[in-house]
């Protein structure tokens, strides 16, 4: 099972950098038809855009992601308790490289973990879980990221993130650029030229996409099966060799109020819960799936 996990994740991983492609080629079109510079340009520029965050984001998603929420390197001394139980799970897992180890200072309780392979990983936690949690309860975390890393989940999940950022950037600076008057010329460019209402239809199709184009990514990142926790809870099971550990981790997690700062819809599905505590979600578009479900299915362990 795990194993067929894993080579579902490295296809889904090819599909979704193709359709990134897509995606970034299609914007590249409509931001030609809006500026009325012609389409062709900027179809090759948002391809070679789209080639250059997919290289980018292959190769340092992890730091982005870091860097995005304000990790710092754990101290080796200071926080050798966290360090440690890394370690000893990097065994367990037959890692031959120790994934990198960083902290969030918030009172939150929460994790992820972010890289394209076991041998060039990081697992983050929040100062919260650390103090929070005893030590069966982090080593049942630290074993869910570790799954996530053997599974090569975080290569999937921290790619989409970084994509899901990129194309709202890019969308945003759009239409900033358009309510400043950039979009005025286009406009009048196609209404004083022939052929005035298929032009105009096309501008219609270019906003709509722009608008639109945000929305398809998320969904694409939703689309991103949420059995790959249930699958990370199991074999997390499997590296810990005790189910309660993870069991009473996901209970404080569930009553945690604490709200975590520096993520952002792009991140969020990164985490072993969902960080937006107080944002009523509906199952449909949550990227996480009910804790008290994930803990029903570890107790019939």
């Amino acid at each position: 099972m795990f194993y067929q996990a894993i080579q579902a994740n490295k296809t889904k991983t090819v599909f979704l950098l193709i359709a990134f492609v897509i995606v970034i080629c299609a914007i590249g079109w409509a931001v030609g038809v809006v500026m009325g510079t012609g389409s062709e340009l900027t179809l090759v520029i948002g391809l070679v855009l789209a080639l250059l965050m997919v290289w980018g984001g292959y190769y340092n998603s992890d730091k982005i992601v870091i860097a995005s929420v304000g990790a710092k390197p754990a101290d080796r001394f200071k926080d050798a308790y966290l360090v440690n139980v890394v370690e000893g799970l990097s065994i367990a897992a037959g890692f031959g490289t120790v994934p990198k180890v960083y902290i969030m200072e918030s009172p939150a309780l929460n994790a992820f973990a972010t890289g394209r392979n076991p041998d060039h990983a990081a697992v983050c936690v929040t100062r919260g879980l650390l103090e929070k949690l005893d030590r069966q309860e982090l080593e049942g975390v630290i074993a869910h990221e570790m799954s996530h890393i053997r599974n090569y989940d975080i290569l999937i999940m921290t790619i989409a993130a970084v994509f899901v950022g990129g194309v709202a950037l890019f969308s945003q600076i759009i239409f900033r650029w358009m309510f400043w008057g950039g979009g005025g010329r286009s406009r009048r460019s196609s209404s004083s030229s022939g052929g005035g209402g298929a032009q105009a239809i096309m501008f219609v199709v270019a906003i709509l996409l722009l608008i639109l184009a945000p929305i398809l990514v998320n969904l694409m990142k939703l689309s991103l099966s949420r059995n790959r926790e249930y699958l990370a809870d199991a074999s997390a099971v499997q590296l810990a060799r005790n189910p309660e550990g993870l069991i009473n981790a996901l209970k404080k997690l569930s009553t945690d109020e604490e709200k975590l700062d520096g993520v952002s819809d792009a991140t969020a599905h990164l985490f072993i819960a969902n960080p937006f505590k107080k944002k009523a979600v509906s199952r449909m578009f949550s990227t996480h799936p009910p804790i008290e479900d994930r803990i029903s299915a570890l107790e019939k362990m």
